[in-house]
């Protein structure tokens, strides 16, 4: 058989290899805004990974004597290739520095924000309530509206929290000022300590992942979280102990409160803590923590793991 006699092969397209398609004659506005694609091209999505970070400079920069009246993000945006600011895809972590006797306004599109003051006094304003807070406090602020901090005289830092990068992917609006998802809530040192204490003096109990205190609301009590989709724990660690290796679908944001001689392996590699540094855990990384310290760990976790309780896709499980 000659060449000119030989079948030319030719090369069939995929359902893959297939662009997006069209409307072929949309007879409205509405039907011309329609856009196709299949089971095989949908789902070819590449989204960039969350990292596993440390911020450090960003705390420095914080409680550093140069410091100004403002905030300093903790920003993987241009990692995760996310169109606004964010620490994790639903979640944006700042510090917060007011210097002696001056206001700072807090006005997020978010849900509510997640405040912890790591040094100074001050007080909040929040709609027609104002409570005083110190070091060591926890305070939750409704989103929707400008809230006022005022620090004392000798100033303050705080680490703040928000949902701001969950309600811009959605293009959603935050709640109205008089309609919070949950109004103000305060969580003094003291106490927080007290509920620590009471875990302490009984029982750990078998399957418990550690020592911690979730936060939550007389609003969000049925929920068991500090608001609908985010968690909010205080986590400790005794001397010389070790959290067991775990993972969960949630990413995990840190604020490492007091953890000398601490670290953390994530997925194999070993993560030094530091004094008021921020860390990202990515979601599914299998990691633990470690206190070869003669101290008490503290370490402040928030996580999108309310979005992940409600939807029913944890996956919690001891490695």
């Amino acid at each position: 058989m000659t060449s000119e006699m030989t079948p030319k092969m030719t090369q069939q397209m995929t359902m893959a290899d297939m662009p997006m398609q069209m409307p072929e004659a949309p007879a409205t506005s509405a039907a011309e805004r329609a856009r196709f694609f299949n089971s095989a091209n949908a789902f070819a999505l590449h989204a960039n990974e969350v990292p596993d970070h440390v911020f450090a400079d960003e705390p420095a920069a914080a409680m550093s004597t140069n410091a100004v009246t403002g905030f300093i993000a903790c920003d993987l945006s241009v990692e995760m290739d996310c169109d606004g600011p964010a620490t994790a895809p639903l979640l944006l972590a700042r510090y917060g520095t007011i210097m002696p006797n001056e206001q700072l306004t807090a006005a997020f599109a978010a849900t509510a924000s997640i405040w912890y003051v790591m040094r100074g006094t001050g007080q909040t304003a929040c709609g027609d309530e104002e409570f005083a807070w110190g070091a060591g406090d926890v305070f939750l602020l409704p989103g929707g509206g400008e809230h006022q901090l005022t620090a004392g005289a000798d100033g303050a830092v705080l680490w703040v929290v928000s949902n701001e990068p969950c309600l811009a992917f959605e293009g959603l609006s935050p709640p109205p000022e008089d309609q919070p998802v949950t109004p103000c809530v305060h969580y003094p040192a003291g106490e927080i300590e007290r509920q620590l204490q009471k875990i302490y003096d009984v029982d750990m109990g078998g399957g418990t992942a550690g020592m911690a205190v979730l936060f939550s609301s007389d609003q969000q009590a049925e929920r068991r979280n500090i608001l609908p989709t985010l968690t909010l724990a205080m986590n400790s660690l005794p001397p010389g102990a070790a959290q067991p290796g775990h993972k969960h679908n949630s990413v995990a944001v840190a604020l490492v409160i007091n953890g000398p001689n601490c670290y953390s392996m994530i997925d194999g590699k070993r993560k030094d803590w530091a004094p008021w540094v921020t860390t990202v855990t990515p979601p599914g990384a299998v990691h633990s923590h470690h206190n070869d310290g003669d101290e008490r760990a503290l370490f402040l976790i928030v996580q999108d793991g309310g979005l992940h309780y409600h939807t029913r896709t944890m996956g919690f499980a001891f490695a």
